[in-house]
């Protein structure tokens, strides 16, 4: 189904873009975007744009029972589908990374499940090598990874995050608002380990430097509590730090040059993917604007 149509239909419903966006869980100009794009294919002016909200102008109440009868039409198609195809039911095996299981899946999966409440998930948390080893060996349908790090599976990038500098309180570089990587790479630094691919060692390794790693550790929180006790520094995702840093006495700051780290699905054919599968990615795309 054509989301314009159910876009204009929640602006009508709700009065306004904003609220319309927040219910398709996409960004205000996303919607207006969308708006634009059918009021230039129908040639026709949809809706009064006022400070006051939106009101359909005389051509879209003229159009808007047609719109609605093809919204519903366009829902029943696709439940349709999904009975005949057995989507009430069915598994998603997917691979994971704590930040994205801490931070993204909780609100995705809740989301899901209400459209498709018999449908189970398995995750299995890992690292970028891990996770594409589940998906060569066939233990997930797909995963979380740095596209940087794909070695024989496709990837669809999907988002990116900044990564910040994370260092004890009271640390003599914690008084800078940037914190240069090569006063870092002096520093005693936990790694958090992800596989054959580490988008800060890449960060240090284009600028010709590496760093004094002392410590490698698989999990986030654990490197949270040692930068708290003194042990080092590390540099980490800011979506695994934006809730969870209030929890410890640290600095984040960030770096010069700047580290990110961008999200993408992998995955070995998407043909081959379940049903229950693809429909949890057209998912997790449709509503990525609205997730940290």
């Amino acid at each position: 189904m054509d989301n314009r149509y159910l876009a204009l239909q929640h602006i009508v419903e709700y009065g306004s873009f904003s609220a319309a966006a927040d219910e398709l869980r996409c960004s205000q100009s996303a919607v207006s975007q969308m708006i634009a794009s059918l009021e230039k294919e129908l040639d026709v002016i949809l809706l009064n744009r006022q400070r006051g909200g939106c009101t359909l102008t005389e051509e879209g109440r003229q159009l808007y029972p047609l719109i609605e009868r093809y919204v519903e039409d366009g829902l029943r198609i696709r439940e349709r589908a999904d009975e005949i195809l057995g989507l009430d039911v069915g598994v998603i095996r997917m691979g994971t990374i704590a930040s994205i299981s801490a931070h993204w899946l909780p609100r995705l999966i809740s989301g899901f499940q209400q459209r498709y409440p018999n449908v189970r998930f398995v995750l299995h948390q890992g690292d970028y090598t891990t996770i594409q080893e589940w998906i060569h060996n066939g233990t997930i349908d797909f995963g979380f990874i740095n596209p940087a790090a794909a070695r024989d599976v496709r990837t669809i990038a999907i988002k990116r995050g900044s990564m910040l500098a994370v260092l004890p309180q009271g640390h003599s570089l914690a008084v800078l608002d940037r914190v240069p990587l090569a006063a870092l790479a002096k520093e005693p630094m936990i790694l958090l380990e992800e596989g054959h691919y580490s988008e800060p060692l890449e960060a240090f390794a284009s600028i010709g430097l590496k760093p004094n790693v002392r410590l490698r550790i698989h999990d986030d929180y654990s490197i949270m509590t040692m930068i708290e006790a003194g042990l080092g520094f590390s540099i980490l995702a800011e979506l695994i730090l934006h809730r969870t840093s209030t929890n410890y006495r640290l600095v984040l700051r960030p770096t010069d040059p700047p580290v990110e780290r961008t999200i993408a699905i992998a995955y070995a054919d998407r043909d081959r993917l379940p049903l229950a599968a693809r429909r949890f990615i057209e998912h997790l795309r449709s509503n990525i604007d609205a997730l940290p």
